[in-house]
């Protein structure tokens, strides 16, 4: 599903081992994947991802939830979602020990900024880019606490680990115990130098978004799973703004000239005249297919992006986002 035919697009891609599995949690497995001649992998940060390419046509992304200071192994936890799309599913039934995956990455748009201070928050399978920022925040000497929701308390992974290191600074919130995170409370009054960094379902995210529309902009980073929802309510309104018809995409590199057919994104324009580009989930949530724009008004759907690099207009997801304007000019 991806191509990577210059050097500007080549990034690690190879095949892994699963060097072991365990169990973390009630349907959540953890694989630990190193180099079979024992390479040392790239490094990463926290709040970094990984594509597993799982064949068929599935390429999933899960966040590297171990040690970015052990180069020998990656680590990921993944939760089998019994109304997910096949990709979790095949994790767990076929990902056992000694199994190949081919892996791609890391990249990452969850990066742990600087701060005095972070709120940390994470709904179920969301605690596994949290998991690395809690040790790095601990690590830098930064005041910081976690706010962990779950269904029960056997389905929240790394639980234990994470309130026997870290004791009070970590809330668990089981479900069936407690009832849903208190985010009102949590998140009552914007603290100064302060960042929250929240992952999970998208029930959660959209509570702490309106929670943090109070604070400073730019204090609230998330990560989701699925793709935002994106309101195409003016798409055949006959506006301006709204333009879910055909536009010019000009690649600036080599000069060629473009058009994208109403119904058709920027990618499948790319592909189809043969341009070598990289991506993945082709839903807006996992950053690969990120393109430097240099003239035009993007229409911006992704799920990945701030709204200040929204707002700067320099980057885009070709995956989903279009343009609002005759014309895209990409770096390309």
């Amino acid at each position: 599903m991806s191509s990577a035919t210059s050097s500007e697009t080549q990034e690690y891609d190879d095949t892994l081992l699963v060097a072991a599995r365990a169990d973390a949690a009630t349907d959540v497995v953890t694989l630990t994947l190193r180099h079979p001649a024992g390479r040392e992998l790239p490094g990463w940060e926290p709040g970094a991802h990984v594509d597993l390419v799982l064949g068929d046509g599935l390429i999933r992304q899960y966040s590297l939830c171990g040690d970015p200071a052990d180069r020998t192994a990656w680590r990921i936890a993944v939760l089998r979602a019994p109304d997910g799309r096949g990709g979790s599913a095949r994790v767990h039934d076929a990902l056992t020990e000694g199994a190949a995956v081919r892996v791609r990455g890391p990249r990452n748009h969850f990066a742990l900024r600087p701060a005095a201070r972070y709120l940390f928050i994470a709904g179920g399978i969301g605690i596994t880019p949290i998991l690395p920022m809690t040790a790095a925040a601990e690590a830098a000497g930064a005041d910081w606490t976690l706010l962990y929701g779950g269904r029960t308390r056997a389905s929240m992974a790394f639980a234990d680990q994470l309130t026997g290191r870290y004791g009070e600074k970590v809330r668990l919130v089981p479900q069936d115990e407690a009832g849903l995170p208190d985010l009102v409370t949590y998140l009552a009054e914007p603290g100064p130098g302060t960042l929250v960094y929240c992952c999970g379902p998208e029930p959660l995210l959209r509570v702490a978004e309106e929670r943090c529309q109070a604070w400073p902009t730019g204090a609230l980073r998330t990560e989701r799973f699925q793709p935002r929802p994106v309101d195409t309510s003016d798409e055949d309104d006959g506006s301006e703004q709204a333009n879910s018809g055909g536009f010019e995409v000009i690649l600036d590199r080599s000069g060629r000239s473009l058009t994208v057919k109403p119904g058709h994104s920027v990618l499948r324009t790319l592909e189809e005249a043969g341009v070598p580009v990289l991506y993945s989930c082709e839903e807006g949530t996992c950053g690969t297919c990120e393109t430097d724009v240099i003239e035009g008004e993007v229409d911006h759907r992704d799920s990945v992006l701030t709204d200040e690099e929204r707002s700067s207009g320099e980057t885009m997801m070709i995956c989903v986002s279009r343009c609002r304007g005759p014309k895209l000019v990409l770096d390309l």
